[in-house]
């Protein structure tokens, strides 16, 4: 039987008029589970709670049990239209009070509906929690809504339920509405736009990646011409490597991830792996915590023992791996014989328990343009390994891994355009110039769009242009992470480009997407708050070289545990939402948050007569040195494009006000701050 997206509805006419065993029945089969007793009694306090509090309203609407919510993978209890005004209703039958977690829950769902069912877009929503024996001087029925007209969730018991929502219908307009139109509502397409943390759990419970992202989008089409090519390969004893272009925020490490965990549920092994050190460990973590919740929940009705976090991350780490670790694993038992990585005599051969050939045969590298050059790892392998005279890069080095598989083998590299941020990565140039010195019999797969980028020159493609065989699925052009408007990267990079009219241009068309400005850290702050909402995560967000920040209470030299900074909620001071912790563009890369406030400092800035940047890095406690090597500029513009795509809702860029100081300041000129803030203000950000 194929999902649906609610167990059971009705008008509320006909609701009134059925019997309690009626419905119950209807759920049961929809549920397609065995139905314990505390479930069953549940339904039964919802129903008979409901069918009080919505006699008034017969004729006036409609109810959805058991509503499923995509993204969250969770179904809301009830949902109530009444003259077009959406209730959604969570209950909490076995609880005496109302719990922070729950009102968060409700709210949640209200602004999933809200932000990604096309149905709801234009429609007032409002969460309300149940708790059903709650003491009534503990409810809340005040209507505060927010611009996207969802409302903060009222609080009811099984008496007060009815009064909320005729407060809400007394307060709102409506009209009636036909049972045909809340079906249309409640039928009408659902594309989420998941947070990679968010996606990755849903993944791990075997969702699939057409479950939790918009349907017919570049993603779906690049999963499955990728599942295309590794099966094609597995058939044909073939090896492979493809090149995943997009958009910063397009869905490149979501398709990977989605990858590993497919070939990982078909017994088929695939690895995960990224040099993005927070980005691994965030993952891992995440995904090790909500295994162990759910292994919870099922020990329980199996009467067994849980699963511990550490037998969670072990499970974890199968399939989302360090790509040093990797490479580490691959180098034992190895030696460099005549410029090439070759095994050490017999050492298999007595050591059973060792490999010299990869135990997958499909590796994705997420960021692969960020992998070392020879001399960076050579350099690296000489100080930390001691292995002198290292021959290959890390491009080179990985695939000749791959490249040990007796029959067939995939590699996948995700590729980022404009977020190199670091000093030794090799970029695309380097994938290419490794196939063809060493691997002329791969297949090559790539879209006209990576050779068209400039990442790599005609010149270095036409080296490896007999392997190509083109894809144009590969390449991803619309990004995910800023649901809202699909043009954020787009003015990001006209803004650092300094491209002034297309830039402001674009900024007009981002209506759903608030962009402002202030030169308060407090006033960003409250921004942030007065904009958060339910689970959703804000943050400080500023460049590592922003040191003068330090004025105005950001001190970049000090780095957070990026794990509880991203996971932990706003009860946690450690959490991003306690607004009291900065990360930079090391640590965010790669991952998102919902709101952001981007701190800029004197570090990047424009020159008088506005025409270019000009890139400084504090070297003393007294002056700014200028930067001069091209690639150390490109860096720092890329770690700011880096900074200002990170926030899926909204951002504030603060500007600080500068000081000459006394004794004067020679750090922290108001000209240089002024200059940006001017340079934003032209292109039409909101001042507040």
């Amino acid at each position: 039987m194929a999902a649906r997206r609610f167990y059971y509805s009705d008008s509320i006419s006909a609701f009134l008029n059925r019997s309690v065993n009626e419905i119950i029945g209807e759920l049961t089969l929809a549920s397609q589970h065995d139905i314990n007793e505390e479930t069953s009694s549940s339904w039964v306090e919802e129903i008979d709670t409901l069918k009080e509090a919505l006699a008034p309203f017969s004729g006036h609407g409609s109810v959805y049990f058991e509503y499923n919510i995509p993204r969250m993978g969770r179904r809301a209890d009830v949902v109530a239209v009444i003259d077009g005004i959406v209730f959604v209703l969570e209950y909490k039958t076995a609880e005496q009070k109302f719990h922070r977690d729950a009102t968060i829950q409700v709210w949640d769902y209200a602004l999933d509906l809200k932000n990604f069912q096309e149905g709801s877009h234009d429609r007032v929503l409002v969460p309300v929690l149940v708790a059903p024996k709650e003491k009534d001087k503990h409810c809340c029925l005040e209507l505060k809504h927010f611009e996207d007209n969802v409302y903060e969730p009222l609080m009811v018991n099984a008496h007060l339920l009815g009064a909320g929502i005729s407060k809400v219908l007394d307060s709102i307009p409506h009209e009636v509405q036909l049972k045909t139109a809340d079906d249309i509502w409640a039928k009408s397409g659902y594309e989420p736009t998941p947070t990679i943390i968010e996606a990755a759990i849903a993944l791990y419970e075997e969702n699939t990646v057409e479950d939790i992202t918009k349907h017919g989008g570049d993603i779906d089409k690049a999963s499955v011409e990728l599942a295309n090519i590794i099966e094609s390969c597995r058939n044909n004893n073939r090896k492979a490597i493809c090149f995943i272009t997009g958009v910063p925020g397009a869905g490149k490490t979501l398709i990977g991830l989605n990858t590993a965990i497919d070939q990982f549920n078909r017994d088929e092994k695939a690895v995960y792996l990224s040099g993005n050190f927070p980005l691994v460990e965030v993952l891992q973590e995440a995904l090790a915590r909500d295994y162990v919740r759910r292994d919870k929940i099922k020990a329980k009705q199996e009467k067994r023992k849980a699963c511990t976090k550490e037998e969670a991350k072990s499970k974890v780490k199968a399939f989302i791996q360090m790509i040093h670790h990797y490479r580490d694993l691959y180098l034992e038992g190895t030696t460099i014989e005549n410029g090439r990585i070759v095994p050490m005599p017999d050492y298999f051969q007595s050591h059973s328990d060792k490999a010299y050939v990869p135990s997958e045969h499909v590796a994705i590298f997420d960021e692969a343009q960020r992998a070392w050059t020879q001399e960076e790892l050579g350099r690296f392998m000489r100080e930390k390994k001691g292995i002198k005279d290292f021959p290959y890069s890390e491009p080179e080095y990985l695939i000749s891994c791959m490249d040990r598989q007796p029959d067939w083998g995939v590699v996948v590299c995700l590729v980022g355009n404009g977020q190199s941020i670091n000093k030794g990565e090799a970029g695309l140039k380097e994938w290419i110039e490794s196939i063809y010195r060493s691997y002329k019999d791969w297949d090559v797969y790539i879209s006209e769009y990576l050779m068209r980028s400039g990442d790599v020159t005609k010149g270095q493609m036409d080296l490896v242009r007999s392997q190509i065989k083109s894809r144009e699925e590969l390449h991803l052009k619309m990004s995910m992470r800023s649901f809202r408007s699909e043009k954020v990267s787009i003015f990001v990079n006209q803004l650092l480009a300094l491209q002034k009219e297309d830039a402001a241009s674009t900024l007009r068309e981002l209506d759903n997407y608030p962009i402002v400005m202030t030169r308060s850290l407090e006033t960003a702050k409250r921004w942030l708050r007065d904009h958060n909402r339910g689970s959703e995560r804000m943050g400080l967000l500023a460049s590592s070289k922003a040191e003068r920040l330090k004025a105005i209470s950001i001190n970049v030299r000090y780095q957070p545990d990026f794990v509880h900074w991203f996971l932990e909620d706003d009860r946690d001071i450690r959490s991003s939402n306690a607004l009291e912790d900065t990360l930079t563009e090391f640590k965010v890369q790669g991952l998102e948050i919902d709101w952001a406030c981007v701190a800029w400092d004197a570090d990047l800035r424009l020159s008088q007569d506005g025409k270019s940047w000009q890139h400084f890095q504090l070297r003393s406690g007294t002056k700014w040195q200028n930067i001069n090597k091209p690639i150390n500029r490109e860096y720092q513009i890329n770690a700011y494009r880096v900074l200002l795509t990170r926030a899926r809702q909204g951002m504030i860029i603060v500007v600080p006000n500068g000081d000459h100081g006394v004794p004067p300041d020679e750090t922290r000129k108001p000209e240089w701050y002024d200059g940006i803030y001017n340079y934003l203000k032209e292109i039409g950000i909101k001042e507040l």
